[in-house]
């Protein structure tokens, strides 16, 4: 349930609401958008905030139609704002780029892409230092070697860094360095990891499963808001689907759609979403126009030698010229990278 408060109450006036709804066991979240005020009330028994419907400050009581609450627009009227770093923000005008080896492997080649990356305008590095691989046989990541080197980049190139992080224990390792932790497709429904992620105050870059209906997406990061972590950006990453010429199906619709029913930013993964680097930029200029509020993509010195998702990586001059790309899908639409 969703209290419209009228748009001439002021801070008492609201924080009596809060009150109220406190003394019944409730728990209220306050969104203070450009035109109204809207309390949402979450608990297990929301009814009794009907009652306060009667208090001159509330002009409405609304249910609320969705499962997930807090992740609702219906909640959260404007888009929310999650900043990563010192300079970069999800959900505005920035368009964010965001890119990085799929595994660091070794210093060299993730200095090599973090040079490219801030070379060609983009802000964000991304890179695994835990890698969850399909096959027990396959590179697994360097850990906490990684996260070092990851550090070394954020200092020596003035990116802001997200990882992803496995499990709990791991969670604790990737908040002390990262800028943003990454929740991956395979741990979307990890509930205990998704609560941990509601405990830390860093942002969150949540992936949709594999297999993951929008709703069942959002529910996902409900559990992190519910916590009291609200610094969630989603990214569509693909689906599995009966396609086999792509590794996963890119769902650009779900960039509409989720930007009709959540607040929340959302960006896109054309490399995981389509596991081949031929496809990869037209899915990116394709990502922005739809108006995605960033790309993560992978890139690689040398994609014929990486040890995780060669195939699907570009090599540092192709990323540099879709970069430049990117921009200008970005101006063509008000925005900017």
């Amino acid at each position: 349930m969703i209290l419209i408060l009228r748009t001439d109450a002021g801070e008492e006036e609201i924080a009596e609401v809060v009150r109220r709804l406190e003394a019944e066991g409730l728990r209220a979240h306050v969104s203070r958008g450009v035109e109204r005020t809207v309390v949402g009330v979450l608990g297990h028994d929301t009814e009794r905030a009907y009652a306060l419907a009667a208090l001159p400050q509330v002009e409405q009581a609304v249910p609320v139609k969705h499962p997930y609450k807090l992740a609702s627009r219906e909640f959260h009227p404007d888009d929310t704002l999650v900043r990563v770093g010192e300079h970069v923000v999800f959900g505005g005008q920035q368009v964010v780029l965001m890119a990085g080896p799929c595994a660091v492997e070794s210093e060299e080649q993730l200095m090599a892409a973090a040079e490219s990356v801030a070379r060609a305008g983009g802000t964000v590095l991304r890179g695994g230092a835990f890698k969850p691989r399909t096959s027990p046989y396959s590179f697994q990541g360097l850990g906490l070697k990684g996260l070092e080197l990851l550090d070394q980049a954020r200092r020596r190139y003035g990116l802001a860094i997200v990882t992803e992080a496995m499990d709990e224990e791991g969670l604790r390792a990737v908040a002390e360095v990262a800028d943003m932790v990454q929740i991956g497709a395979r741990n979307m429904q990890n509930f205990s990891l998704l609560r941990a992620c509601g405990r830390i105050d860093k942002p969150i870059l949540l992936k949709r499963g594999l297999s993951a209906t929008i709703e069942e997406w959002l529910l996902a990061a409900e559990y992190i808001m519910a916590g009291g972590n609200h610094q969630v950006v989603l990214c569509e990453r693909g689906i599995r689907t009966y396609e086999t010429k792509t590794r996963n199906t890119l769902d650009l619709s779900a960039v509409p759609v989720i930007q009709h029913l959540s607040h929340l930013p959302i960006v896109v993964d054309p490399s995981h979403g389509t596991g081949s680097w031929q496809y990869v930029g037209p899915m990116a200029r394709a990502g922005v126009a739809a108006g995605a509020d960033g790309v993560i993509m992978e890139i690689h010195p040398n994609p014929s030698e990486a040890l995780s998702d060669g195939p699907q990586s570009l090599n540092l001059p192709t990323f540099e010229r879709l970069a430049a790309e990117l921009k200008a899908v970005a101006q063509a639409i008000g925005r900017y990278i």
